[in-house]
């Protein structure tokens, strides 16, 4: 069966309610386009668990600061649609802008708590794009199972908070981190990186093995897993650091000492691209 792009909201609805009164189960993968094979992890692991896979391709304006890169984020629309059939989504979910925020758009979701810290510090307003644009597409989609990425740990922990608050009928499913023979978690924007940047990239994977090399050797102060791993990143020219952080994996408030389940996350921007990587910590 060949793929088919739907555009407008209204026909996403219409095919989602056919679908749903045929007892089949719709999965939903959220993506901005230029999909790697992380995004099609995603696809794969909604195809288990569904009986229909919507990926929906926008670029969402409203998620992108002033001064950041909307309008050269990578758009590959053709290459696109041919990963989503060969990795099992039936639909593509494109709509334009002023489908998405028509003239007069005046409404937004937020979380309050959970953006605080890590990107919603650096990015004011960021999450508030992304749970308002997720909100919408889980509405035009009607998905009984969304799937997110482990790499955008605050952005599904965000959602999932959200779903929560407004009873929103749709399992949230995180997939890990899907990762290059390096390390480097698979991103969109490493296609912006120079030859030499591409290689200095590795060391934000190098710094989270450090800080869980220290955790195994028994370290459990924050501080000093945040001081060896800035370390470690700093050692590259290219590299200037947004963040590294310790907080519980559920709350993403910071914490002093690792007991439980932590988060580790670092943004590091590698000359002008700025990139994210984490990874979760059991303290037996």
């Amino acid at each position: 069966m060949s793929i088919r792009v739907i555009e407008q909201v209204r026909a996403m609805q219409a095919w989602a309610d056919k679908v749903r009164r045929e007892g089949k189960r719709i999965g939903l993968v959220p993506t901005m386009g230029c999909l790697h094979e992380g995004h099609l992890s995603l696809i794969r692991l909604a195809r288990k668990r569904t009986d229909v896979v919507v990926v929906s391709i926008f670029v969402n304006p409203t998620q992108f600061g002033p001064t950041e890169d909307f309008e050269k984020y990578p758009r590959t629309f053709d290459r696109d649609q041919e990963l989503v059939e060969q990795a099992g989504g039936e639909i593509i979910f494109a709509p334009g802008v002023e489908e998405m925020y028509p003239p007069g758009f005046d409404t937004s979701v937020t979380v309050a708590r959970l953006t605080k810290g890590l990107c919603g510090a650096s990015r004011p307003g960021h999450f508030r794009g992304v749970t308002t644009v997720v909100t919408k597409l889980l509405c035009a989609a009607k998905p009984h199972v969304a799937v997110f990425g482990q790499k955008d740990f605050q952005q599904a922990a965000v959602i999932r908070r959200m779903v929560r608050d407004l009873n929103l009928d749709v399992e949230i499913v995180t997939a890990p981190i899907v990762r290059e023979a390096d390390g480097l978690a698979m991103s969109s924007r490493n296609a912006y990186l120079s030859p030499k940047e591409r290689r200095d990239a590795r060391v934000l994977f190098q710094s989270l093995e450090k800080g869980e090399k220290m955790v195994r050797d028994g370290e459990r102060e924050a501080s000093e897993i945040i001081a060896a791993m800035k370390t470690e990143i700093e050692a590259k020219p290219a590299a200037r650091i947004d963040y590294v952080a310790v907080v519980d994996a559920e709350t993403l408030e910071p914490v002093t000492h690792l007991k439980g389940r932590a988060l580790v996350a670092l943004a590091v921007w590698i000359g002008k691209t700025r990139l994210i990587d984490n990874v979760v910590l059991e303290e037996k």
